[in-house]
């Protein structure tokens, strides 16, 4: 019998089809890092999401482990090289929160345009109904920066209502995106100067980490609207904040941040600017997107060890 721990808060789905598979489930979602490291020795199976970080320490200790599956799609909480040096699998469920992450990422976009947080901030606070033009989305150029699943999403929901869409990734993209009416982008520079609106959709790497910084701030036309769904270490908080105070950007929209909660003054400047949309991440919080990552992440697990669902 596979003993599975699952070490965070997940859609109890999971839990109830492991174990009519004839797992063992032991279900911990508020189990501390230590506590891990202590039982993690006894276990076959470990299931996590994105609060704990799952390195070298954990996996030493982890004797028996054979599978590792985040309960969602993000990994850059665990140690995947050190994990595949021991032979432990790891796997996600990247699909699953496509639609609810897209939506939230136009969501968040047309709040930023409409000021929609500064306008209801200002009537919630002191009564002031005031009104305040914002801009409209339609005929706008979107650079979508990242054209896998959500960016892809985010870009048909985009060209329904009207934006002129392009996209921007380190592979090729061009047959897909032909396939959709999205014009495709081979500089992120040049793509960058000519949007109204830039939407992030990248995995964090060595490579995209603060890949919106200082420099990369200037290349965003004035009046340029910024959108972050994925990772909050792509962006440099403090240059952001810069676009915002110079008038290079209008608005900024995010579901992240590199610190959650917020840990820096620049941090906590963006939270509280009036031209800033922040939701603290929230992309896959729905009851759809977590029975579908439940179910798709059971199945991955029962895949990998060769047991069929009973």
């Amino acid at each position: 019998m596979y003993r599975v721990l699952v070490a965070d808060r997940v859609d109890m789905v999971l839990v109830d089809m492991l174990r009519s598979s004839g797992f063992e489930v032991d279900y911990r979602p508020g189990i501390s890092r230590d506590e891990l490291i202590s039982i993690i020795g006894d276990y076959d199976v470990l299931v996590v999401r994105g609060r704990l970080r799952i390195d070298g320490e954990v996996l030493k200790a982890a004797g028996r482990l054979r599978v590792i599956a985040r309960a969602g799609v993000g990994l850059d909480n665990i140690d995947l090289d050190y994990a595949r040096k021991l032979g432990v699998r790891v796997v996600n469920a990247p699909a699953a929160p496509t639609q609810s992450v897209a939506e939230l990422t136009i969501g968040l976009m047309i709040a930023a345009a409409r000021r929609v947080v500064e306008l209801n901030y200002m009537l919630r606070s002191g009564g002031v109904w005031r009104k305040g033009y914002g801009v409209e989305l339609y005929g706008k150029r979107l650079l979508v920066v990242g054209f896998g699943r959500i960016g892809r999403r985010v870009a048909e929901i985009a060209k329904a209502i009207g934006m002129r869409v392009y996209a921007y990734d380190v592979v090729d993209v061009s047959g897909v995106a032909e396939a959709m009416g999205v014009g495709v982008v081979g500089d992120l520079r040049e793509g960058i100067g000519m949007a109204d609106v830039v939407s992030l959709h990248v995995p964090l790497t060595p490579d995209t980490y603060h890949m919106v910084n200082s420099e990369t701030i200037e290349w965003f036309r004035e009046g340029a609207i910024l959108v972050n769904t994925s990772r909050g270490a792509v962006v440099d908080a403090a240059a952001v904040l810069r676009g915002l105070e110079e008038g290079r950007l209008y608005a900024y929209a995010a579901d992240v941040l590199e610190h959650e909660p917020p840990a820096t003054e620049a941090e906590w400047r963006l939270v509280r600017h009036p031209r800033v949309v922040l939701t603290p991440h929230i992309g896959s919080q729905t009851r759809e997107a977590q029975r579908r990552v439940a179910v798709e992440t059971a199945k991955r697990i029962m895949e990998v060890l060769g047991v069929g669902q009973g």
